[in-house]
């Protein structure tokens, strides 16, 4: 099995941390979002990938080179950001077998061993979440046995709560990439993109059978605030590291402090992640993440995302900082 990730986004959403640093490396519990998919795809026994890049895509090449050499990458640029059809079509040449696509903004807990039980008339998996908000997300309809029918986009009446969180198995590759190329074969759709999920339709107008299978948990790596969320997640999980107990030091549970962080006079958590090297001084922080080697004096924040090697002095609020920035209040 391999795995296809489409990493080739701008991140836009997540700007200015994505002016230097691709979308899938920035950190949840001081980790690249890339890497707890990785671990997950080690423990499943995937360690082949094909890697759609773009923005900043030697970033990447060179966390995979370094930090998981024993997954064997071809790495497959998308010169024009046309969709996500186009970016799995780019991945055919490199695909002989079953596959698991994975678009790497999102962590989800997800049962993946599902596929090694799959009856053999199953073409492959899309996993799901039930969601309140179905308004804001294109949703799965299913028949009786839980089969994909369609997937309608952002729809005003509830036909269905099962949002599509873009993790994905197929066993027929071959109807699969066949339904790329004919939805390939015609006008794209707006903004002059080719959806991916029109060649899943494509399966089951074709006799493809797509089980729609739950996962536990979701969580968005996309934006800001829900880059906030998912910290705080893993924190309370997996990811929760506290320092040790020093004079004129609080510390408000989960948080994660890395080796070499420096605490004076401080007042930390909840949800607050910081990284090797980072100094706070003077301050409270709470709902924060920061960079390595960043410097926080005689402030009090609060939902920030603080940059590598940034400095910080004197602020009151919230701030979104990018690596190597200075903001000083007098």
């Amino acid at each position: 099995m391999k795995v296809v990730m489409p990493l080739a986004g701008k991140g836009t959403r997540l700007r200015p941390h994505t002016h230097v640093t691709p979308k899938p490396l920035l950190k949840v519990g001081d980790k690249p979002v890339l890497a707890y998919i990785l671990d997950e795809l080690r423990e499943l026994g995937v360690n082949e990938a094909v890697c759609i890049t773009g923005h900043l895509k030697e970033r990447v090449e060179e966390f995979m080179a370094r930090e998981y050499p024993d997954f064997r990458a071809v790495y497959v640029e998308q010169v024009q950001q046309r969709g996500t059809g186009d970016a799995i079509a780019l991945a055919e040449p490199y695909v002989q077998e079953d596959l698991l696509i994975i678009f790497v903004d999102t962590l989800f807990d997800a049962d993946l061993s599902l596929v090694k039980r799959l009856p053999e008339d199953v073409a492959g998996v899309i996993w799901a979440k039930e969601v309140e908000d179905y308004q804001r997300f294109g949703v799965i309809v299913t028949d009786e046995n839980g089969f994909m029918q369609k997937i309608i986009e952002k729809p005003s009446e509830p036909v269905s709560k099962l949002a599509n969180i873009g993790l994905y198995y197929i066993r027929d590759w071959k109807l699969l990439f066949e339904g790329i190329r004919h939805v390939m074969s015609v006008d794209p759709g707006p903004g002059g993109e080719y959806f991916l999920t029109d060649a899943f339709q494509y399966m089951v107008d074709h006799g493809g059978k797509l089980l729609v299978a739950p996962v536990e948990g979701w969580y968005d790596a996309g934006k800001p605030d829900t880059l906030l969320e998912t910290n705080h997640h893993v924190l309370g999980t997996t990811r929760g590291r506290s320092p040790a107990a020093a004079p004129g030091v609080t510390v408000h549970e989960p948080v994660h402090v890395a080796e070499g962080v420096t605490l004076e006079n401080a007042e930390i958590g909840p949800n607050v992640t910081l990284s090797a090297g980072a100094t706070v001084r003077g301050s409270k922080l709470r709902d924060t993440i920061v960079g390595e080697k960043a410097v926080i004096e005689g402030s009090n924040l609060h939902d920030s995302l603080i940059g590598r090697e940034a400095r910080v002095s004197g602020v009151k609020g919230q701030v979104d900082l990018g690596d190597h920035s200075v903001v000083t209040m007098k």
